[in-house]
C-alpha cells in the first residue's frame, strides 16, 4: 500500500468495512420475512416439514445477525477515527438517527431472537410467532433509519447552516427527503432477492445431494418463485430511482451512462472504455437515443454530460462499471428464476414439474448472486456521491482525519485479514448445515433449548460410530 496518502486509505478502509458489513444485514432483513412466512404456514398447516425449514433458517439468520452487528460496531468507530469532521458537521442530523436506529430496532431484534432461537417450548405458539414477526419488524425498521441518514447525505433536505454546523428545521423533511422513498424501495427488494437466491441456492444444493423432501421442495420453491416476483418489480424501483437520480444528482447519472457531452437524443451506451483523460468513451457499442427514451421519456430529450461538472462529478470508471455489473445480474436473475419458475409450473404434468440438474447446479452457483448485485449498487451509489461526502455540504476530504498513512494501512490490513477469513468461514458454514441435512444430519427441533448443539452430524463424520455432536 506504498504511495497511497491517509486520505485514499481511509477511503479504503470505510469502503471494505462497508462492503463487509451490508452483505449480512441484507440478508438479515429479508430473510427475518421468510421466516415468519415459513412459521404462518405452520401454524395454518400443521405441516411439520414447515417448521423444519423455519428450524434450519432461523440458525442461519442468527449466525447472519451476529456477523452484521460486529462488523457494524467496527465500522461506527471509523466515524470517530478516520472521518471526524463528518459528526462535526452533521452530526446533529446523523447522531440521532442512528440513535433511533438502536433504540427502537436493533434492541427489538436481539431480544426477541432470543425468543425465536430458545423459547418455542417456554412461550405460546402465538407468542412465538409474534416474536417472529417483530424481529422481522425490527430488522425493517432498522433499514428505515439508516437509509433515511444514507439518502440525506445524498439529498440532503429539512436543515439550516448555523456557523459551520448543521441543524435541523424539519425531521420529516431530513427522514422523508427527495431520494428515500426511491432508495428505500430498491435496498428492501434488494435484499428480498438476495434471500430468494441465498434460499433457493441452498435448496438446491441439498436437492442435487438427493434430499427431495417436503421441507427442501418448500424452501425451494419459496425462493425461486419469490425471485421471479421481485425481480420486475426491481426493475421498475430502479427506473424510478434513475428519474430521482437524474433529477437530484446529474453528475452521478451522467457517469452511470457515460455521457461526456450535454446533448439531445442520447444514446445507451452497452460497452465502453471510459478516458478520463481524454474525456471520452473509447471502444463504445451503443443504441442511439435509447438513453434519452427511458431518462427523459422522449427520444430528443436533453441529458446533461460530465463536462458540465468538471471538477465535481465522481470518477467515472467505477460508476460506469457497477452500473453496469449491477444490471447484468438483476438480468440473469429474472432469466434464472423465471426460468425455473416455468420448470416447476403447477399447470405442468406432475411428471415432468421438477428441475433438471443443469437448472439446480445454476441455481447453486447463483446463490450469493445477490450480493454480487449489492455490492456494484452500493459502489454505484457512494462512488457516485464523490467528491461529497454530504451533497452540497461536506466533501470527503473536509471531513478526513489527520491520523497518519502507516496507521490506517495497518488496520486496513488487518481488517482485510479478518473479513477475508469470517466471510470464508460464513459461506463455509452455511454449505455444511445444509450438507448435514442432505446427508443425514438431523437439525435440532428443539429450537435450541437443549443446549448449544445447533447440528447432529451424520454418522460417521468423524468416529464412525454413531452421531457426533458439535
Amino acid at each position: 500500500m506504498d504511495g497511497l496518502d491517509a486520505f485514499v486509505l481511509a477511503r479504503i478502509q470505510f469502503a471494505a468495512n462497508m462492503t463487509f458489513h451490508i452483505l449480512f444485514p441484507t440478508i438479515s432483513i429479508s430473510l427475518a420475512w421468510v421466516l415468519l412466512f415459513f412459521k404462518l404456514r405452520y401454524v395454518k398447516t400443521q405441516d411439520e416439514h414447515w417448521m423444519d425449514a423455519y428450524q434450519f433458517w432461523v440458525k442461519i439468520f442468527a449466525l447472519t445477525f451476529a456477523l452484521g452487528v460486529v462488523s457494524g460496531i467496527t465500522m461506527s468507530f471509523q466515524f470517530g477515527t478516520n472521518w471526524p469532521g463528518f459528526m462535526q458537521k452533521v452530526g446533529n442530523i446523523a447522531g440521532p438517527l442512528l440513535a433511533y436506529e438502536v433504540l427502537t430496532a436493533f434492541f427489538l431484534e436481539a431480544t426477541m431472537l432470543g425468543v425465536m432461537l430458545f423459547g418455542r417450548k417456554r412461550v405460546s405458539e402465538r407468542m412465538h410467532t409474534v416474536a417472529t414477526l417483530l424481529v422481522a419488524g425490527g430488522t425493517t425498521l432498522s433499514a428505515f433509519w439508516i437509509l433515511a441518514l444514507n439518502s440525506w447525505m445524498h439529498t440532503p433536505a429539512g436543515f439550516e447552516m448555523i456557523n459551520g454546523q448543521a441543524h435541523v428545521t424539519s425531521w420529516f423533511e431530513v427522514i422523508f427527503n427527495p431520494s428515500f422513498p426511491y432508495r428505500f424501495t430498491h435496498m428492501m427488494l434488494a435484499s428480498g432477492l438476495t434471500v430468494a437466491f441465498l434460499v433457493a441456492g441452498l435448496s438446491a444444493y441439498r436437492w442435487l445431494r438427493n434430499e427431495r423432501g417436503a421441507e427442501v421442495m418448500a424452501t425451494l420453491k419459496t425462493g425461486i418463485y419469490l425471485a421471479a416476483v421481485l425481480i420486475p418489480l426491481q426493475i421498475i424501483a430502479g427506473d424510478f430511482h434513475g428519474l430521482n437520480t437524474l433529477e437530484h444528482q446529474p453528475a452521478k447519472l451522467a457517469a452511470m451512462e457515460g455521457i461526456w457531452q450535454t446533448q439531445k437524443g442520447v444514446p445507451a451506451v452497452l460497452f465502453a472504455l471510459p478516458d478520463a483523460k481524454a474525456r471520452e468513451n473509447r471502444y463504445e457499442i451503443a443504441i442511439p437515443k435509447l438513453a434519452s427514451l427511458y431518462l427523459t421519456h422522449s427520444l430528443d430529450g436533453e441529458v446533461k454530460g460530465l463536462n458540465d461538472f468538471q471538477g465535481k462529478h465522481p470518477p467515472v470508471a467505477p460508476v460506469f462499471w457497477a452500473f453496469r455489473i449491477m444490471v447484468a445480474m438483476g438480468l440473469l436473475m429474472l432469466a434464472v428464476s423465471w426460468a425455473a419458475t416455468f420448470q416447476l409450473a403447477p399447470w405442468k404434468k406432475e411428471a415432468s414439474r421438477t428441475l433438471k440438474p443443469w437448472q439446480a447446479r445454476v441455481l447453486v452457483a447463483m446463490t450469493f448472486a445477490g450480493w454480487v448485485a449489492l455490492v456494484a449498487g452500493w459502489y454505484l451509489t457512494e462512488i457516485g456521491r464523490q467528491p461529497w461526502l454530504v451533497s452540497g455540504v461536506l466533501t470527503a476530504a473536509d471531513a478526513a482525519s489527520q491520523v497518519p498513512a502507516p496507521r490506517i494501512a495497518l488496520t486496513l490490513s488487518l481488517y482485510l485479514t479478518l473479513y477475508a477469513a469470517l466471510l470464508v468461514a460464513y459461506v463455509s458454514v452455511l454449505f455444511h448445515l445444509a450438507n448435514s441435512k442432505a446427508t443425514g444430519g438431523k437439525t435440532s427441533t428443539n429450537n435450541l433449548e437443549d443446549g448449544p448443539n445447533v447440528v447432529n452430524y451424520p454418522a460417521n463424520y468423524l468416529t464412525g460410530q454413531g452421531a457426533v455432536h458439535a
